[in-house]
């Protein structure tokens, strides 16, 4: 296997590029309730010692297994060179005009969430402010650079350098070690035959995002959450660590755990597509925004993200040429894949990775939607807990949201 090479991005200093702010986070001082996650050291995959790249897969299948959730570090990026990128972040939320925004207002109708997100909710009608704005790029935002904020024209050969060092380096060597998990016929077969190529961010999609502080009754109108229980739909997520502790992970305690904060590391979700695929031997992430520590609830959370995705036509069933998979067979115990089981075992159709994806953005159901948040409505009362329940194509989803 080629080694990898570290991320070598445009200069900053170019000219015609205008100087923007640092960004410089916070950090809590709190300490309770976060979890404890297995973390990967990337750079040991490049090790010519084949009993370390032995170890490491057994590490990646051990925390794929039993918590879906890992950190990644040494993956080729400096934390210079993330700061630099979260400077690019903050200068587009902190710039953007009035004009773009409606200009390049989101439409997740049609499944996808590219360009701009308002602060109200997540349809393209406002509903009540949610203090969320994303920007988002997909394949027609990179080819198309009218269809990207004027305010960050100038750092767009940054973010897409970066966008394309996720997808063709850290994305494609996860994979690596997930095709190693699997016993797949060669190393980059999860690259090969399930990322689709054509544009930095493949199908899946790049994002900036900030969550700005609620007041306390939107706080409690939202019972503490910014976004909801939920599964990614892709293979993976590249979610960057930031100091700002919102995110949490569902344990196996049953009870939600903050993530802690770990300079320069990349947090990984696994996503429902290799879940399905792997037949239940990889778990994907059940994770939610919820409102930060005490000392944190004034800050602004600002948040870079990479959503890696499969080929839309592909057909979501587990991968028949992985010797894992035929030696010990499948879970079907376990999230999305024992209802997609289920569909094969009656012989019902089976949804497309672009079907499976796009009819749940297209249907989120956000926190500030006080009708559809309503027991009776999407959700219910299970063993003391709120549940989000919900049917696409077929596939009956029960995800726990929080204790009610």
């Amino acid at each position: 296997m080629v080694k990898s090479e570290p991320f070598n991005p445009p200069s900053a200093d170019a000219p015609g590029k205008p100087k923007i702010a640092d960004w410089v986070p916070p950090v809590t001082k709190e300490t309770h309730n976060f979890a404890k996650l297995t973390s990967i050291d990337l750079s040991l995959l490049d090790s010519d010692d084949p009993a370390v790249v032995q170890d490491l897969i057994e590490q990646v299948k051990r925390a794929i297994r039993e918590d879906g959730f890992l950190f990644l570090e040494n993956y080729g990026v400096s934390l210079e060179q993330l700061q630099r990128q979260f400077s690019i972040a903050n200068h587009l939320h902190t710039h953007l005009s009035d004009e773009d925004k409606e200009r390049l207002l989101f439409h997740s109708d049609t499944g996808l969430w590219a360009g701009y997100k308002h602060p109200y909710g997540f349809s393209r009608h406002r509903g009540a402010w949610d203090g969320i704005e994303q920007f988002n790029w997909y394949k027609k935002q990179w080819e198309n650079w009218d269809l990207v904020p004027k305010c960050v024209l100038p750092f767009m050969d940054e973010i897409e350098a970066f966008s394309k060092y996720l997808s063709y380096s850290v994305n494609k060597r996860l994979l690596t070690l997930f095709s190693r998990v699997l016993e797949l016929p060669y190393d980059d077969w999860l690259f090969d035959n399930v990322q689709l190529k054509g544009s930095p961010s493949g199908e899946g999609y790049f994002s900036h995002a900030i969550f700005r502080p609620v007041d306390e009754n939107t706080d409690k109108s939202f019972r503490g959450v910014r976004m909801q229980g939920h599964t990614d739909y892709g293979t993976t997520t590249l979610l960057f660590s930031v100091p700002i502790s919102c995110l949490q992970i569902y344990g196996k305690d049953e009870e939600w755990h903050y993530v802690p904060y770990k300079p320069g590391a990349l947090v990984i979700n696994i996503g429902e597509l290799l879940e399905i695929l792997s037949g239940g031997h990889f778990k994907a992430t059940l994770h939610q925004v919820n409102r930060p520590p005490a000392d944190q609830m004034t800050f602004e959370r600002l948040s870079i993200v990479q959503f890696n995705s499969g080929i839309g036509d592909l057909r979501l069933q587990p991968i028949k040429e992985s010797k894992l998979i035929q030696r010990e067979g499948t879970l079907d115990y376990q999230g999305v894949y024992h209802e997609f089981k289920r569909l094969v075992d009656a012989g019902l159709p089976i949804p497309t990775n672009g079907q499976w994806r796009e009819i749940q953005i297209s249907q989120t159901v956000d926190p500030t939607d006080t009708e559809r948040n309503k027991v009776g409505k999407d959700f219910e009362i299970i063993n003391g807990k709120f549940y989000q329940v919900r049917e696409f194509h077929g596939v009956r989803t029960v995800l726990p949201v929080q204790v009610f």
